[in-house]
């Protein structure tokens, strides 16, 4: 029999969804955070709230040092982070870039447009051997190959800031914001210790867990700890969402960016969804995207498709058939690179994978072990409706 899954009755999430949450009509708190953003919040009083925020910290032009610190990874959003800070707000920013996992030529490409932008970026290459330990632990451990890398783009950005003597942090969007969470989440417009551990995608994995992991120390993790509240105060760091200033929509930022060098993927879409602008700069995205659909039932294309209903580019109706035809894909090519990268085979990454399958959701045989269609993909046991 199968199972019946709820789903919002605006867009496509599923009740499975981590920290989302439906009202009595149904509708999810990604959609109510999305009304708000179209009709409640007063965004010339945030922007007002915004200038007073960087006033505070804006350097004299005959100072020495950087405005503010910008997290970027060279995607699209950090791209545009880095253009507005610097061409619509004037001011100088240093950008903070942790390497990925397995970056792409492209992912090189983009890193290297922001500094063609005029704009100063550190690029942190860090310990090869620590964090091939830590992605293969995370991958067995919480099924995310890319654990450390979600550490690691959290704690060395502020890390750097404290070095630097840089007192404002601008991150991106809110994803609870864009994504649905608790109600005090999409409302928050700081990023502090409290968020990354409770929504920094660590999955109740703390890097003090990782001592001991292949003989790592503390001191090779050290790019990995949060700094102490003691040295947060020390340093007066202020650590803001830009999206909560301004109203956030990926597809209008693309198309200023795209102007300023920045590329997408020609050849097609990314893998596990329908777009060409996401994720670019990873090889393995795919493995961490199929992992969520094989826990929870609904991958990144389901992301992308509810982010184009909120925004009034395509209908349910439309997004529901991206979803059946994109989401659950098994990641072939990801998959391919994780191989060449772990060293694992393909049966132990399968065997990992299918660990964390959820049986509830995607039927199996008489012994217990998934079905499978003749591509490879899980066959679900619900409709997506």
């Amino acid at each position: 029999m199968a199972y019946q899954l709820r789903y919002c009755t605006k867009c496509l999430f599923p009740e499975t969804k981590p920290d989302l949450f439906f009202d009595e009509s149904g509708v999810c708190s990604a959609c109510k955070a999305a009304e708000l953003k179209f009709a409640k919040i007063d965004w010339k009083q945030r922007e007002k709230d915004f200038r007073t925020i960087i006033d505070q910290f804006k350097l004299r032009d005959d100072q020495i040092g950087y405005d503010c610190l910008i997290p970027v990874s060279g995607g699209k959003d950090s791209t545009y982070q880095a253009y507005f800070i610097k061409e619509v707000y004037g001011m100088n920013p240093l950008c903070v870039c942790f390497e990925t996992t397995r970056e792409t030529e492209l992912g090189r490409r983009n890193l290297s447009n922001i500094s063609k932008m005029g704009i100063d970026v550190i690029h942190f290459h860090k310990n090869y051997p620590a964090y091939r330990s830590m992605v293969i632990e995370g991958f067995k451990r919480v099924g995310d190959e890319m654990w450390p890398n979600h550490s690691g783009i959290f704690t060395l950005p502020i890390l750097v800031a404290i070095k630097f003597n840089i007192k404002l942090i601008i991150w991106g969007e809110n994803p609870q914001q864009e994504y649905g969470g608790p109600w005090e989440s999409i409302e928050n417009h700081t990023l502090t210790r409290k968020w990354l551990e409770e929504f920094g995608g660590l999955l109740g994995n703390r890097i003090q867990d990782m001592i001991g992991v292949d003989g790592l120390t503390v001191k090779e993790l050290t790019p990995y700890f949060y700094p102490t509240e003691e040295e947060l105060t020390r340093a007066g760091l202020v650590s803001i969402f830009l999206g909560h200033y301004f109203f956030w929509d990926a597809r209008k930022h693309l198309e200023i960016i795209e102007k300023h060098g920045f590329s997408v993927k020609e050849d097609g879409p990314v893998e596990g969804t329908y777009n060409n602008y996401e994720n670019l700069d990873e090889e393995m995205h795919g493995l961490h995207d199929y992992l969520k659909f094989v826990k929870y039932g609904f991958g990144r294309a389901t992301d992308h498709a509810c982010i184009d209903i909120r925004n009034h580019r395509i209908t349910r109706e439309e997004g529901l058939k991206l979803v059946k035809k994109f989401d659950g894909k098994y990641p072939k090519l990801a998959v391919k690179a994780f191989i060449e990268y772990s060293g694992l085979s393909k049966e132990e990454i399968d065997s990992v994978i299918n660990s964390f399958t959820n049986p509830v959701l995607f039927k199996t045989k008489a012994d217990g072990t998934f079905m499978r269609n003749k591509k490879g993909d899980l066959i679900r046991n619900f409709p997506i409706r």
